[in-house]
């Protein structure tokens, strides 16, 4: 058996391992096509160390490709379904990847990058769904390899690289990424992660996000580990679908973004009403600001069973904060955990009192780190010092060491020499009824340098108007003071925004920026 999975498959061999849309697989099934899939690697050249690159739509057989990683000493990189051929050829041969495992729904782009003479290293090809010329069958390696228990198991673990808005993304090497090591000690962080977030051992887990992104990996790959079943959600997110789903399963633990907040409270009275949830014991959030109006209000509706977190691929965990301690600290992100030290940096580098923003910089007391593959430079950048770095967020913490998030140092509006934070802007937008998303930056104005422009996305059934333009405009002055208000609104049918939550900004601001001779 796969040593991690043998104490649940000899507990409850014929419960569930995984679900999804086109399936299930009994934790006795789930061992075997692990151990027949490491096997097969194995007698295919894949070596301890080297790296296997996954593109694949939310599906079990996903999960199978990162456990059986786990288990053989392998890097695994989630590789991200929505890049193109030229995309995926750079992370391929950056990673060194030696075998790419790809969902049919994405082998054309696979076929073409096959064609690039970036990944030439690559030496085996594996599509998963229907027969691909040039492609071997996913199911035809496993019945190719031996169903025993391998011998030999050690430590795998991920490389994600980063969803940058301009450049090609970098891998974040982090604790994780620590191949070869005792699988005792996957064992214990697995624990470690489970006890901390209160799991429990017989749960349901609800993977509703792409699991290309360290915080779904995490959130879905370590309770699965650790014995709880795994309900694997298509990856195009319906929120009605969503709270069937946790009703239909028994639904414990899921991962959720702001976002998806938003479009769960914007479902009809009578969606909600009939939504049950009683099986949720913890609902973890992070992956960019929650306006505090939507997090009372998830609060209110699901009950304390939210917990908000601050972290990052680069970190893991730094912070973390339950519904009862954010209802009273509103806006927290909480206190740093038990290993980590939080410290708020000026600009001239020094460290910042309470109260005063700057940026969040952190150290694991533990001694870990990160780099960034390839690129000391970036890494470099990323640090203050060796073994402290930052996410690049400002922020700021209270007098009994609560954290605040201002904002990104990238998106921060400068404006006549006042700092404007786009995400506290942001939050009001959001919080009026008409409005599903909102984006907030800053463009060039000759007399302040920068003047507040704001994005809005709106919910089905409002309709561009200059009248309500201007009613955002008057609930902006309820709210704001003067100087942080949008001087103008644009409504727009969809926001850049990453399936993971996070938003490229860059996409609606730079080209108000270009031919200014400024960089933003």
């Amino acid at each position: 058996m796969a040593e991690l999975l043998a104490p649940t498959v000899a507990r409850k061999p014929d419960v569930p391992a995984l679900v999804d849309e086109f399936g299930e697989t009994s934790w006795r099934g789930f061992d075997e096509r692990t151990n027949r899939l490491l096997s097969a690697l194995r007698e295919r050249g894949l070596a301890p160390g080297q790296t296997i690159a996954v593109m694949s739509g939310n599906r079990r057989e996903l999960l199978e490709v990162t456990v059986a990683v786990a288990h053989g000493s392998w890097i695994v990189v989630p590789i991200n379904w929505h890049w193109v051929a030229e995309e995926l050829a750079y992370v391929l041969e950056d990673s060194g990847a030696k075998a790419l495992v790809v969902d049919d729904r994405f082998a054309d782009v696979a076929l073409e990058a096959r064609a690039d003479p970036a990944t030439d290293g690559v030496d085996q090809w594996i599509v998963i769904g229907g027969a691909r010329d040039g492609l071997e069958a996913y199911e035809a390696v496993l019945a190719s390899g031996n169903p025993d228990e391998p011998p030999d198991q050690g430590m795998g673990g991920p490389m994600f690289y980063t969803s940058g808005t301009t450049g090609f993304p970098k891998g974040v090497r982090s604790t994780l990424t620590q191949v070869g090591l005792p699988l005792e000690v996957l064992g214990m962080i697995t624990t470690m992660f489970c006890d901390l977030l209160s799991l429990p051992s017989d749960g349901v887990t609800l993977l509703d996000g792409p699991a290309y992104h360290s915080a779904q990996w995490v959130f879905s790959v370590f309770p699965l580990i650790g014995g709880g079943s795994t309900l694997v959600m298509r990856h195009k997110f319906d929120p009605t679908e969503m709270l069937e789903l946790i009703d239909r399963y028994r639904v414990t633990n899921v991962h959720l973004v702001p976002t998806q907040f938003v479009r769960l409270l914007k479902l009809p009275d009578d969606v909600r009403g009939g939504f049950d949830g009683s099986s949720l014991v913890t609902v973890m959030h992070g992956a960019a600001p929650c306006p505090p109006e939507v997090k009372r209000s998830m609060i209110d509706w699901w009950g304390p069973v939210i917990t908000e977190y601050y972290g990052g691929t680069e970190g893991g965990f730094l912070t973390m904060i339950s519904s009862e301690e954010w209802l009273e600290h509103p806006g927290s992100l909480g206190r740093a955990m038990d290993n980590v030290e939080l410290m708020i940096v000026r600009d001239d580098d020094t460290l910042a009192g309470p109260g005063e923003a700057g940026q969040i910089y952190f150290r694991n007391k533990l001694g870990t780190d990160f780099e960034y593959h390839n690129d000391p430079d970036k890494t470099t950048a990323a640090h203050r010092e060796p073994g402290v770095g930052t996410l690049g967020d400002i922020g700021y913490l209270d007098d009994d060491g609560y954290l605040y998030m201002s904002d990104r140092r990238i998106d921060m509006i400068i404006s006549g020499g006042v700092n404007i934070y786009p995400a506290e802007i942001e939050h009001v937008l959001v919080g009026h009824p008409a409005v599903a998303d909102a984006a907030v930056f800053g463009i060039p104005e000759a007399e302040m340098g920068e003047q507040v422009k704001a994005a809005v996305e709106l919910v089905d059934g409002y309709e561009p108007s200059d009248e309500l333009a201007g009613d955002l405009m008057g609930h902006c002055r309820e709210h704001l003071a003067g100087y942080k208000l949008p001087r103008s609104i644009d409504f727009v049918a969809r926001l850049p925004r990453h399936p993971t939550g996070k938003l490229y900004k860059r996409l609606l601001r730079d080209p108000y920026w270009e031919g200014t001779g400024r960089v933003i």
